[in-house]
């Protein structure tokens, strides 16, 4: 199994090949992707930009996830991560995105949204997708987890 840093170098390779461009709208994971990108040398060709969009007012304002999405379904629900990702997307004008909105704990989940209980989105030219989890552990490990799952679905969607 190859480790993080691993996959996003492939991942930043593959999309500097291609001449595409990556961006990350993140609530859960404060930065993680983003930093894991940045890590490595060599992404600032396909790295356009990324939001910490923590607040459902930042989602609202920067991201233009509507406040009907927040009111009925909430941050931490597959609607917000897919407006989220389309929404980061025309921001950044990236062909792909990221998104990922969910409940590290310890704090803040409920009977039906329990702590552990994260949406991440992926989005290329040719696919959308958003993927309900649930991660355990305490914060650092939910967004670690987080974090990798959704690298690694990136990585999957290229074929890496």
């Amino acid at each position: 199994m190859k480790n993080i840093k691993n996959i996003t170098e492939l991942i930043i390779e593959r999309l500097t090949t291609e001449g595409h461009t990556i961006s990350f709208a993140e609530s859960c994971t404060g930065g993680r992707i983003a930093a894991a990108f940045t890590a490595i040398s060599g992404a600032s060709a396909v790295l356009n930009g990324s939001c910490i969009t923590y607040s459902n007012e930042i989602k609202h304002l920067w991201l233009g996830v509507d406040q009907i999405v927040l009111e009925n379904y909430g941050a931490v629900s597959q609607q917000c991560v897919s407006q989220m990702l389309e929404g980061i997307k025309n921001l950044a004008g990236s062909e792909y995105a990221m998104a990922v909105s969910g409940i590290a704990g310890p704090t803040g989940g409920t009977k039906l949204k329990p702590v552990g209980t994260v949406y991440i989105g992926i989005l290329t030219p040719f696919a959308h997708e958003v993927f309900h989890c649930f991660f355990h552990g305490e914060r650092e490990a939910i967004q670690e987890q987080a974090t990798v799952f959704a690298i690694e679905k990136m990585a999957d969607w290229l074929n890496i």
